[in-house]
């Protein structure tokens, strides 16, 4: 039985020290802040409740796997999942609206042939075939398997079959996914509803790899799901079966520097001065804390991934309403900008700004838990802004309240109140400079949006979460704490889930 301290409460962190206290070592888990969940956090008042972090999930068989391998109670036995239908509904800049149904290839192509056209909607279904082939060709090596030694082969190989554009003499096919959208869709609507899958991460489509289209097939193939009483209950569920599984867990214990002795990682010191001695060290932290924690360790040796910065973050608007949510409803709108290139001047920084009316997600979960009573209704309002941006967040708000009223057109007349969730709330949840937020792993694009991998240039410590392999998002969360597991239980020659 091995010692092992884990650092942080993260998602990624708590599934690794689920299955590591299964396979029967003693873990230690340490949070600096009150509670767990990392980014899965919840804002209360006036008997509302809303999520301030990730507001669906996708791919729920990552924490079924979970749940699985830690117990004997299957993770719905632990929360109650609801497959979200329809799984969003659309607002495009010309006022087009289309509800795409949940998990249903031939239902989305279907309801974009009534409201774009049967050119269009065939367009789309064929993406989505090559799409498929993309997440066939990089699924297990960007989510199931250790991210390999040479893993330039995933930087430099694009997994998309892009269909060949002439033009003259020559041909030329797409490479990033703003190309896709406009060479192979073809009409600005189906390229707003492809980027803005990036958009939701905070990338620029203009240079994110044609591989992101695994990301709306994902949406398309295993559909989205919400947890009743919110998102922030599936961190309860974790948390819930690390405890179950005798993982101590120290709230308030902010870890001050990695212990080294003989050349691996040795345990945990602490802020206050005491020290936690490992055999084993889980670091659940993004990588500019890694380096202050390390000590000028090598976490990451030559010719390795470099560690992602620079990522995005968000701000999320909390909306307290007066009167029920009507009959209906969908759960997720999305409410495209209306001006695109304003947009991602403003995401990359050029225009020195958030976007005035940026793409918006508004969700209105129907969900009694979170509102006083049937009277009144909780939405969140989220959009994407560079990290570490300015603090007009008032009138940003108001711009969001703008935005959102294209999905809900009394909005304004209902609102009761509102709480923002900035940059600087999300950087003192997750320690992350600036309130960035990792984007998944993607192939090609020369590694750019590849994440360093679980096993480190320390012998002994390991990274778990969003800013390690294979990246940002629940599910990939989930995945890093599997690998994690499978590295120290089973040792370097683990390759992943079969």
């Amino acid at each position: 039985m091995a010692r092992i301290a884990v650092i942080g409460a993260g998602m990624g962190a708590m599934a690794a020290a689920a299955r590591l206290a299964v396979a029967g070592h003693r873990v230690a888990v340490y949070e600096r802040t009150g509670t767990y969940g990392g980014a899965l956090r919840r804002l209360e008042r006036d008997g509302f409740a809303f999520d301030t972090g990730p507001g669906l999930l996708p791919l729920p068989a990552v924490y079924r796997d979970l749940f699985v391998k830690t117990g004997r109670e299957p993770l719905e036995a632990c929360v109650e999942l609801v497959q979200v239908d329809p799984s969003s509904h659309h607002v495009f800049a010309d006022g087009t609206r289309v509800s795409l149904p949940n998990a249903s290839r031939a239902g989305v192509v279907s309801a974009l042939e009534e409201s774009l056209g049967a050119d269009a909607a065939g367009r789309w279904g064929d993406f989505l075939v090559r799409a498929r082939e993309t997440w066939d060709r990089s699924r297990r090596p960007l989510l199931e398997e250790p991210l390999w030694p040479d893993w330039r082969v995933l930087a430099e190989r694009e997994p998309y079959p892009a269909v060949p554009r002439r033009r003259f003499l020559r041909a030329r096919t797409a490479g990033t996914l703003a190309e896709v959208g406009a060479w192979e869709l073809r009409d600005p609507r189906l390229g707003a509803l492809l980027e803005s899958h990036a958009l939701a991460y905070g990338l620029d489509p203009r240079d994110t790899p044609a591989s992101a289209a695994v990301l709306p097939y994902m949406e398309h193939a295993f559909g989205t799901w919400y947890v009743r009483g919110g998102m922030r209950e599936l961190a309860r569920a974790v948390y819930e079966r690390c405890v179950a599984r005798r993982v101590e867990f120290r709230f308030g214990a902010e870890v001050a520097g990695i212990l080294e002795e003989d050349g691996r990682a040795a345990g945990v010191e602490l802020a206050d001065g005491s020290v936690a001695e490992a055999d084993f060290v889980v670091a659940g932290v993004p990588p500019e804390v890694l380096d202050r924690l390390a000590r000028g360790a090598r976490t990451r040796g030559d010719g390795e991934v470099p560690a992602q910065r620079g990522a995005a973050s968000r701000v999320t608007l909390a909306l307290a309403l007066r009167g029920g949510r009507p009959a209906g409803t969908p759960h997720r709108t999305v409410v495209h900008a209306q001006d695109r290139e304003a947009e991602l001047a403003a995401l990359s920084g050029a225009s020195g700004s958030p976007p005035a009316r940026p793409t918006v997600t508004v969700l209105r979960p129907d969900d009694p838990a979170l509102v006083p009573d049937a009277g009144h209704e909780a939405v969140t309002v989220t959009s994407v802004v560079p990290a570490g941006a300015g603090d007009a967040w008032d009138a940003y708000a108001e711009n969001l309240i703008s935005v959102a009223g294209r999905a809900i057109p009394d909005l304004r007349d209902r609102l009761l109140w509102h709480e923002v969730r900035t940059p600087a709330d999300v950087a003192g949840e997750t320690g992350a400079e600036g309130g960035a937020v990792p984007a998944p792993a993607l192939a090609a694009a020369g590694g750019r949006l590849l994440h360093p991998a679980n096993s480190t240039g320390l012998p002994g410590l390991f990274t778990a979460g969003g800013w390690s392999h294979p990246g940002g998002g629940l599910p990939h969360a989930g995945m890093s704490g599997a690998l994690v597991a499978g590295l120290i239980v089973e040792g370097p020659e683990f390759r992943g889930s079969r």
